[in-house]
């Protein structure tokens, strides 16, 4: 699937729930089924800067695709990671980059999230984008 493709499901899946307390516990389901992170890039240096709670973000390339795990301490946080980690994993990095993330605005996540999370969200969006440039400039 192409990242479009996968925002477009995600769109969708939203869309089923009636309000934000049904999307807020959808979140909640996906950062339970998150492929968690391995404690050893549980570091300093995978933090992701700008979150009020820890998010830790590690990226390997493999096969030419960027391939991402992820694991926060708090609850809606990996469920946030996890769905940008469904949207952004298995592809190259000049996919990741060309990548527009609208999709956020349109299932309204970024309007229903505190300031401090919402610029969290912003930062884990970045931190993506930065690890897809810099795979790309060693290619």
């Amino acid at each position: 699937m192409t990242i479009k493709e996968i925002q477009e499901e995600i769109i969708d899946e939203f869309s089923m729930f009636e309000d934000w307390d049904e999307r807020f516990q959808y979140v909640i389901d996906l950062g339970k089924g998150l492929p968690l992170i391995d404690e050893k890039y549980k570091t300093e240096e995978n933090t992701i800067k700008g979150c009020q709670s820890k998010v830790w973000v590690h990226a390997e390339q493999k096969d030419g695709n960027i391939v991402f795990t992820a694991d926060s301490d708090a609850i809606i946080t990996k469920g946030i990671i996890a769905i940008l980690v469904r949207t952004f994993s298995n592809h190259s990095p000049k996919e990741i980059l060309e990548a527009d993330t609208n999709f956020i605005d349109e299932i309204g996540l970024k309007e229903h999230l505190s300031p401090t999370r919402a610029n969290g969200l912003v930062s884990m969006i970045k931190q993506i984008k930065m690890y897809a440039l810099v795979f790309q400039s060693k290619n």
